[in-house]
């Protein structure tokens, strides 16, 4: 079964940026020798994550938010801070529990998503940053 891997940047202003990825998994799927089968993303780093959500303002501006704030407070005491006397511990605990990757099966070229369904990357981080994602591509 062929395999292909693919790469996409996204820049991110970080502190819960929600980024819909949606777009761009699609054109790596136009421009892929593989139709039929499943893609799985994989963002590159420790305080981003990957999941699906409705790509909607009050969701993406303030509910995520909010719960990631309830889980992890920015304002919280981590060890991580301690140990390398930086500012983003919450985002490592954020992103540990969101998790780095997303598999989707791909239909005649299309993400396999339900009607109000995006593929969202999550950046933690307190900075902005430019995230890797690696997209692999298994069928035919």
């Amino acid at each position: 079964m062929p395999i292909e891997t693919h790469k996409i940047q996204v820049e991110s202003e970080g502190n819960n940026q929600v980024v819909d990825i949606t777009p761009r998994l699609i054109d790596t799927l136009n421009h892929a020798d593989i139709s039929n089968g499943v893609a799985t993303l994989f963002v590159l780093g420790s305080t981003a994550g990957i999941t699906t959500t409705e790509y909607e303002p009050g969701l993406v501006n303030h509910d995520l938010k909010d719960c990631f704030d309830r889980i992890a407070p920015e304002k919280g005491r981590y060890e991580h801070e301690k140990t390398w006397q930086d500012d983003n511990g919450h985002s490592h605990l954020r992103a540990s529990l969101l998790g780095p990757s997303l598999t989707v099966p791909i239909q005649d070229c299309k993400p396999t998503l339900g009607t109000w369904q995006q593929i969202v990357l999550i950046d933690f981080d307190t900075r902005p940053r430019q995230r890797h994602i690696v997209v692999q591509l298994i069928g035919e």
